[in-house]
């Protein structure tokens, strides 16, 4: 049988645990814990952009040794969330026009190829679980204190777009298509006011939804990439403005 690289990583890391002992385990947990509260903390902008990431402070902040932590940095580095160099140590990867522009081409890129596979290729199930995903999003508000992104909205948002390319049968794939998703979602969550765009954002998902279960392909895709590509542009004037923080 053939194995992809993700998968004999799989099996490695499960012989390691195998054999670790309850001491090594936990430490492997606590790398765990940190490296997610770290990445959901970046994410939702709490902490900033270039803000510089003092271990003796994160210590202190998140109850954890050093080890772990810089451990969990590193591995955010690999996503492009962290940067590190030798001599400044570790920040929060800054935002800028540029990469916004670069992050919405490749999320166009990858979307495209993984939406057009998933209409090709999603069953009824695959229908379902679209039709399931806009359901419960479209019940809920974009933002609260209309100022603020709405956490549930955006929970449900991550699993809507997931839904649309679940069908596609590649792995990477979605991987890939997560992590986009989440550097995309750090710059919605650092706008000083999100409100007052002027769109139906309910409405955009329902017509990509639509058409991609009515198997209109050039539609659906030029649907989504619009999707991004305004959203995306009310970023770009934020930044702009000014009104993007940490920058």
């Amino acid at each position: 049988m053939f194995l992809r690289p993700a998968m004999i990583a799989e099996i490695r890391r499960d012989r390691v645990m195998t054999g670790l002992e309850d001491g090594a385990s936990a430490a492997v947990t606590r790398t765990r814990a940190i490296y997610e509260r770290l990445r959901r903390d970046i994410i939702q902008g709490t902490l900033l952009p270039g803000e510089k990431l003092r271990i003796e402070l994160l210590r202190a902040k998140y109850d954890v040794g050093g080890t772990p932590l810089r451990e969990a940095m590193n591995r955010l580095s690999v996503e492009g969330l962290v940067t590190q160099s030798e001599q400044r140590g570790f920040r929060v990867t800054p935002v800028s026009a540029d990469d916004l522009l670069e992050l919405t081409r490749t999320r166009c890129w990858i979307n495209e190829v993984a939406l057009r596979e998933s209409i090709a290729r999603g069953g009824r199930d695959w229908e379902e679980r679209v039709l399931l995903a806009l359901h419960r999003l479209s019940r809920v508000p974009v933002v609260v204190d209309d100022s603020r992104m709405n956490p549930e909205f955006s929970e449900l948002h991550r699993v809507f777009h997931a839904a649309l390319m679940a069908g596609c049968g590649s792995r990477w794939l979605m991987d890939f298509n997560d992590l986009l998703f989440d550097c995309a979602e750090r710059y919605r969550n650092l706008l000083a006011v999100i409100g007052g765009t002027g769109r139906d954002v309910h409405g955009e998902h329902r017509a990509i939804a639509e058409a991609a279960i009515e198997r209109k392909t050039a539609l659906a895709v030029g649907l989504l990439n619009d999707h991004y590509e305004k959203t995306s542009g009310t970023l770009l004037r934020a930044i702009e403005a000014g009104g993007l923080t940490g920058r």
